[in-house]
């Protein structure tokens, strides 16, 4: 195995994610960025095809300065490198641009073996990373895989249907997305929190891969007109009662009267 390629996304924190209550945008100035679980897992098995068939793993993420403090996290793990494209402070482009500017970057790190990344972004949720790549790549992919294995230097997985497994091989190199069954992602100790610093973060920027800038600058084919969190309306209905029974009876009556149970 000569090197895994791992693509990674750190994305706003959601459980830490905080909203103007005026206008419900959400406030994402100085909010705390993580890499998503699913990445975990895709760096996870590739920690572990190193671990046994050798080679080098390297991240890469399309990003800005900023990601380089979630990317420590990824070298903690045990990354070997980490490659940000930087597209700038506050822009945001879209799945197909992302992939553009990923597959320029994948030709930079030639030659691979195998590209590893989550099923989907726990942000946008769309599922079309890992295929966009491979189709632009011409490389075979396999996605929604829950076990991975290389023999005879093919790879053998077992994918996540829903309602069934379905096992599947594909010659090296390749695409695959992981489903989150795959593995538990490790927990960095603090030794390997202290050397992640000394690893080195290598950055692209958008001239050094030989795509336009407009490409970034540009009109992107997905227009996201209105970020808000859901208008939640409370009623505010105090039940009192002076025992229990009383109490639960009168939270009874108002839980019918607003339809949320049915009387039968």
């Amino acid at each position: 195995m000569n090197r895994v390629i791992v693509l990674l996304k750190d994305a706003v924190d959601l459980s830490e994610l905080k909203v103007d209550p005026s206008t419900r945008k959400p406030l994402l100035e100085g909010a705390k960025r993580r890499i998503g679980e699913l990445d975990k897992r895709a760096l996870e098995e590739a920690l572990r095809i190193k671990e046994r068939e050798g080679g080098e793993v390297c991240t890469l993420t399309v990003g800005d300065e900023g990601s380089r403090t979630p990317l420590l996290e990824a070298l903690a793990m045990g990354a070997d490198k980490a490659y940000i494209v930087n597209i700038g402070t506050g822009v945001w482009v879209d799945t197909l641009t992302t992939s553009i500017l990923l597959e320029a970057a994948v030709r930079r790190l030639t030659p691979f073996d195998l590209i590893l990344c989550g099923e989907m972004s726990l942000d946008s949720l769309s599922s079309q990373m890992g295929p966009r790549l491979a189709e632009l790549l011409d490389l075979p992919q396999i996605t929604y895989v829950k076990q991975l294995a290389i023999e005879g230097g093919r790879l053998k997985a077992v994918r996540d249907l829903e309602d069934a497994d379905e096992v599947v091989q594909a010659d090296l190199p390749a695409v695959v997305s992981v489903s989150r069954e795959i593995n538990e992602p490790r927990i960095p100790s603090l030794m390997s929190i202290m050397k992640a610093r000394s690893k080195p973060i290598i950055t692209f920027d958008i001239a050094s891969l030989d795509v336009s800038p407009e490409i970034v600058s540009g009109e992107q084919s997905i227009e996201i007109i209105s970020v808000e969190a859901p208008q939640v309306e409370r009623k505010r209905i105090i039940v009192k009662g002076e025992t229990i029974e009383e109490s639960v009876e009168k939270l009874v009556h108002h839980l019918v009267t607003e339809g949320v149970l049915e009387v039968r």
